[in-house]
């Protein structure tokens, strides 16, 4: 099927909280397990986590061990951002430290003032919300230090309007409306591996980062860069 794009935001009011409200935590849990398969040896001092959201990954990101001395967490939406706040407040009496190695940072890619120098670049689910998949990996250079470890997780896109409905049954039956819809959308505008390979090699990153279908419906690009 063709790719219908989405809005890049997710900022709306009802949104914020019906993710904030949401149990995402088994899906979270699946992309550290699998960035500690993928890179047994660590992830390094400096982590970025770009597309944050709400902070799930980033807050777990943190408590990494060993633990990172920086995890910057970085999303374009203002709402999602207030959220991750308010979390990271609520933390702060159990682990005091957190502040000083976890930051969130509002900014839209591209960003030119965004630094560099990371030892590790994490994305989950932030590719099929650009309208241009260029300004990702256009970041994933910016951000990455020689040899960083890449590891960018997403949706891929189904072949058919009546698999984007089975799918939604499947994982989103029992969820409420807005996530149902927002799923939906998010499953019409995802990029296939295939799609991904391309953008992958007009970015000059074909060589090192290698892309595959995981489960039912998603995607991974991994690697480490020269």
């Amino acid at each position: 099927m063709e790719r219908v794009p989405e809005p890049e935001l997710m900022d709306g009011a009802e949104q914020a909280a019906a993710y904030a409200a949401a149990d995402f935590s088994a899906s979270d849990g699946a992309v550290i397990m699998r960035l500690g398969e993928l890179f047994s040896e660590g992830l390094g001092p400096r982590l970025v986590d770009l597309g944050c959201g709400p902070g799930n990954i980033s807050f777990r990101l943190a408590q990494l061990r060993p633990a990172p001395a920086e995890v910057l967490a970085i999303d374009g939406a203002p709402a999602m951002l207030a959220l991750a706040a308010r979390e990271l407040e609520c933390r702060r009496q159990r682990q005091p430290d957190l502040p000083q190695r976890l930051a969130f940072r509002l900014s839209r890619l591209p960003d030119p003032a965004l630094p560099g120098g990371f030892s590790a670049v994490v994305s989950n689910s932030l590719l099929h919300h650009l309208h241009d998949p260029a300004v990702l990996w256009g970041a994933v250079r910016q951000l990455a230090a020689p040899g960083a470890r890449i590891f960018v997780k997403d949706l891929r896109r189904p072949a058919d309007a009546a698999a984007v409905e089975a799918l939604v049954q499947r994982h989103a039956a029992d969820a409420p409306p807005v996530l149902q819809h927002d799923y939906r959308a998010s499953l019409q505008a995802a990029f296939t591996p295939e799609e991904v390979r391309g953008q992958l090699r007009a970015a000059g990153l074909a060589d090192a980062l290698q892309v595959a279908p995981a489960d039912d419906r998603y995607l991974e690009v991994w690697g480490r860069l020269a």
